[in-house]
């Protein structure tokens, strides 16, 4: 913005706005009243926005109560900030007024003034851009619109990428036997391909419950104007909006059973964001996993070994990092940590209007984008890309005592706990001692004791 300023009004009088915004009077003083944290609320949200106020002036074009011309001039507007165009010109803070009416206007203002300068007609933001609408039906709606858009075109894509990055490095994967570990404690083997079998079934199932959570975030506030009676606007304009947005996004919106409901609560978003929460602690497991396997390399499991991307230390030359990993369960972190903001958010509805919206839009879709770049992260830079090291598996496999489990059916637990016991404790494989301690056949001893079989299941007696 520039330097030089022009004077604009509104129902509260005269204010002083930078000669080159293309907001107003109202957008200033929100600007002015909330110099919170400087964090205006994400892209996402002020594309999905315009495209709201674009739906709401077809709409009312439509029912004919919008000049044609005035409405076109709207919608084109509307369609420039939908593809990034003019978010400069969108500065109000996350923490404003709890409606998100701050927000409302200033779109409502940017959109008057582009659609009157471009096509030399006066447009109004109440009048003409706020037509049948209160911001208290239309920033619900597009919290709704936002997360709908940004998981179908962002985070649903980039799960599905680490599923398939998952599964792909499975397959090769399956002749690798490693101890297994419960309680961080040797266990059974198991193959590296089921290790992250379990991986990939835990991002499915996050997908599945995202999509199921979508059911809700498909219905909309719109339409219920500022208590959820629908003052002010006509009976027909809820319905006929949710199919021009329905058109436009593929998506199937449909206006709420209850706008009393879409306005006064966010269950929706909060449902969502425990979704999201979900693949945030699939995604730290996942990441600790890895973090674990190729720890070391020496003093570690050094199972595995991740992809060098970087200097691990301004101090100890030649050290490197699972700087991925890390990264990874630091974003867990901040979405779980999203999620108590939402939930604490959600509880905030007061009578006929939850009050917290815009913090809610904000770490809603804070969390969306986090998940969706940090999902192909994973896959890409670590997963896809690690190298087996089968020497570190295969050593400690021989030796591991817990392997006696599958002759509990011929020689009973007690035995085989005492032959376990004095394996760890010489150091020794389990086979060598088995064959000293049980009058078993090695060569029977070697098909029962086979780690690779032991991964099948089953009881070998």
């Amino acid at each position: 913005m520039s330097n030089s300023f022009r004077i604009e009004t509104d129902s509260m009088g005269q204010l002083k706005v930078p000669a080159d915004a293309l907001y107003k009077a109202q957008t200033q003083r929100a600007v002015e009243n909330f110099p919170i944290s400087g964090r205006p609320l994400p892209a996402a949200f002020i594309r999905a926005l315009a495209l709201v106020k674009r739906c709401a002036a077809e709409t009312n074009i439509e029912l004919g109560f919008l000049n044609r011309k005035i409405g076109g001039a709207i919608g084109k507007a509307a369609r420039e900030i939908e593809k990034g165009a003019h978010l400069t010109h969108f500065p109000i803070d996350v923490f404003q007024t709890g409606s998100g009416t701050s927000t409302n206007m200033n779109m409502n203002e940017v959109l008057a003034t582009l659609a009157s300068q471009k096509n030399d007609i006066a447009v109004n933001p109440n009048d003409h851009v706020n037509m049948g609408q209160s911001s208290n039906d239309v920033i619900p709606t597009t919290i709704h619109v936002a997360a709908v858009l940004e998981t179908r075109q962002q985070l649903l894509p980039a799960l599905a990428h680490l599923v398939g990055a998952i599964e792909k490095k499975a397959k090769t994967l399956d002749k690798h036997v490693k101890t297994g570990r419960t309680h961080l404690m040797d266990a059974m083997p198991v193959r590296l391909s089921q290790e992250l079998d379990g991986w990939a079934l835990q991002i499915k199932k996050a997908i599945a419950r995202i999509n199921d959570a979508e059911k809700r975030l498909l219905m909309l506030a719109q339409g219920g104007t500022a208590v959820g009676t629908g003052i002010n606007t006509e009976k027909r304009f809820s319905a006929a909006f949710a199919n021009r947005l329905k058109k436009i996004t593929g998506a199937p919106f449909t206006p709420n059973a209850s706008f009393f409901e879409s306005l006064s609560a966010q269950d929706a978003a909060v449902e969502l964001s425990g979704q999201l929460k979900t693949v945030a602690v699939s995604m730290m497991k996942i990441a600790n996993d890895l973090r674990w396997m190729n720890s070391g390399p020496l003093a570690g499991l050094g199972e595995i070994e991740l992809l060098a991307l970087q200097p691990g230390s301004s101090i100890m030359p030649g050290k490197v990092n699972p700087v991925i990993p890390e990264a990874a369960c630091m974003v867990a972190a901040r979405v779980i940590g999203n999620d108590a903001t939402i939930t604490i958010a959600g509880q905030s509805g007061n009578f006929q209007l939850n009050v917290m919206l815009p913090l809610i839009a904000d770490s809603l879709l804070d969390s969306i984008q986090l998940l969706s770049s940090t999902s192909r992260l994973l896959a890409d830079k670590a997963i896809a890309s690690f190298k087996v090291r089968p020497q570190n598996m295969e050593a400690p496999l021989e030796k591991n005592p817990i392997l006696v489990t599958a002759l509990n059916p011929v020689i009973g637990y007690l035995k085989a706990a005492e032959i376990a016991k004095r394996a760890y404790k010489e150091g020794r494989p389990i086979l060598d001692v088995a064959t000293e301690e049980t009058d078993l056949p090695r060569k029977e001893l070697l098909r029962l004791l086979n780690p690779a079989k032991l991964t099948k299941g089953g009881i070998k007696g």
